[in-house]
């Protein structure tokens, strides 16, 4: 096969690795930085072009798009779905999982259980807001963060109203959820390829933070999921229409919770958790729906 990789850096772990496990598997390879792609829309003759030369015969295109060119990449990774060129994890999904309210709608609308969240927009709001979520502590997180940023842990009313002030006075949209204290500042990452949880990991905060992000300084081994933990990660990358995601949950009294889905999740954290060749699995899905 012919396959793309949407990456600006060549040199990032999760890149790098893809490109190893499509090479080792006879792949023809080539990562594309999706900004320097440039596209001609016309009906019945759309085009993609890269650096000057157009882009032919690609057989699958595995989406890396960075959050701050979401926009871009997904327009990029659009044109060549109506080029034919199969992807795991089309534009739409993408921009699904991308949007932090949208994705919890649509996993609340599926019955994923997941934390309370609640969102407002009008300050006149926020106390009625913050009475339907409960009593503090609350996690407001920003609606497009990654990686644990624009993620903070508010124990009081008055911090929680004090955050979402800030938030507001920066014009961004954020969320308010519940904070699972018996989750202790871990969670789960649950690889999902296809329809199966093909590597898991626990996370666990660094000391003195909640957010168990490996780029916030947390750590990470290898998990055992229950079933019920695997169908619900498997669900949850099914609504998202996702077939290479990454599914965050919590363990917590009432049972595992949703907490988030991402689209591009890194290779790095749970290849060396796990010792599970996780790009090799990708390669391999990609060859059972595009054909080797």
């Amino acid at each position: 096969m012919k396959i793309a990789i949407l990456s600006r850096n060549t040199r990032l772990y999760s890149t790098r690795r893809l490109v190893e496990a499509a090479r080792e598997r006879n792949h023809v390879v080539r990562v594309l930085d999706p900004l320097r792609c440039y596209v001609r829309i016309a009906p019945d003759n759309v085009s993609i072009r890269y650096k000057g030369k157009a882009l032919r015969e690609i057989d699958a295109v595995i989406p890396r798009i960075g959050t701050t060119t979401t926009f871009y990449g997904t327009a990029v990774l659009r044109q060549l779905e109506m080029m034919g060129v199969y992807t795991p994890n089309s534009s739409d999904a993408v921009l699904r999982a991308r949007d932090k309210l949208r994705a919890l709608q649509i996993l609340a609308s599926h019955g994923l259980d997941m934390p309370v969240t609640v969102f407002g927009d009008n300050p006149d709001d926020t106390n009625d807001v913050l009475a339907m979520l409960g009593e503090p502590p609350h996690v407001i997180k920003l609606n497009e963060g990654s990686q644990g940023t624009g993620v903070v842990l508010a124990e009081k009313r008055s911090a929680s109203q004090s955050v979402i002030e800030a938030f507001r006075g920066l014009y961004a949209n954020f969320l308010v959820q519940e904070f699972i204290a018996e989750a202790n500042g871990s969670d789960l990452r649950c690889f999902v390829v296809g329809k199966k949880v093909i590597a898991a990991m626990q996370r666990e905060a660094s000391p003195g933070d909640f957010r168990a992000n490996l780029h916030r300084g947390g750590s990470a081994v290898k998990a055992t999921l229950s079933t019920e933990e695997k169908r619900i990660a498997i669900r949850a990358a099914g609504a998202l229409g996702l077939g290479i995601a990454g599914v965050d949950l919590l363990r917590s009294r009432r049972g595992p919770l949703l907490l988030e889905v991402n689209a591009s999740p890194g290779l790095e954290g749970i290849e060396t958790a796990t010792g599970v060749d996780v790009s090799g699995h990708i390669i391999r899905h990609l060859e059972e729906q595009a054909g080797a």
